[in-house]
This record gives structure tokens, C-alpha cells and sequence, in this order.
């Protein structure tokens, strides 16, 4: 009797997906460099955002405005900390091609909470 073990031939999919990924630096390289851009930004005139309750004083301002700055100032919070890990995610995932369309998404994912605060700091309503 053999003790030899007959293995199943790889499938040509499968070898591909294990492959190592020549371009899995370019989605997180993008997103650093983006990021280091977007970031700073979102913090600076989401801080700044607060100077939009200067003409109503803190407690006769609109609830909309208030509304506004309070989801600001969350997303900074936490969406900084998801973007982080996002972003540190899609640096650490293994460089093969199985990981690739995540690494993508984690890269665009820790990009999204710094354009939501810009968008909403260039659309506060009306104090």
C-alpha cells in the first residue's frame, strides 16, 4: 500500500488570486496622498464652522445650522477613526491579487469622512 498522496491540480483562478500583486502599492499610496491633503483641510474649516453661529449667538441660531456643526464635529471624531483604520487596513491586507478590490474600497473608504465634512462645511444652511 502507498503512502503517497495524490494532490488535486490548483485551478488556474486560484493561482492567479495567490499571486502577488504588482500594483497593490497604488490604490493606498493614493489614498495617503490624498489624505494628507483632504485631512488637514477638513480639520481646519470644520473648526472654522463654528464661526457660522457668530451672527446668531450659540443659542438663537437655527436648528438646521446647529444640526450641521454637531454632525461636523462627529465626523471629525469618528469618522477620523474609521478613516484611520480604513486607511491602515488597506496598507496591511496581503499584497496578492485576492485582496485587491478590498484594498480598494478600505483605500476609498478612509477618504470618504474628509470629503463629507467638506462638503457639508461648503453647504451649512442659513444661521
Amino acid at each position: 500500500m502507498s503512502h503517497h498522496h495524490v494532490t488535486a491540480p490548483v485551478p488556474p483562478v486560484r493561482r492567479y488570486r495567490a499571486d502577488r500583486d504588482p500594483r497593490a502599492w497604488v490604490a493606498p499610496t493614493v489614498a495617503t496622498a490624498l489624505g494628507v491633503l483632504l485631512a488637514p483641510v477638513a480639520f481646519l474649516l470644520g473648526g472654522l464652522s463654528v464661526m457660522a453661529t457668530d451672527s446668531c449667538g450659540p443659542d438663537d441660531c437655527s436648528q438646521a445650522l446647529t444640526t450641521t456643526l454637531s454632525v461636523i464635529f462627529g465626523t471629525l471624531f469618528f469618522g477620523g477613526i474609521l478613516a484611520a483604520g480604513a486607511w491602515l487596513a488597506s496598507w496591511l491586507l496581503p499584497w496578492t491579487r485576492r485582496w485587491s478590490v478590498p484594498r480598494i474600497w478600505l483605500a476609498v473608504l478612509s477618504l470618504l469622512p474628509w470629503l463629507f465634512v467638506l462638503m457639508l462645511v461648503f453647504t451649512l444652511p442659513e444661521g
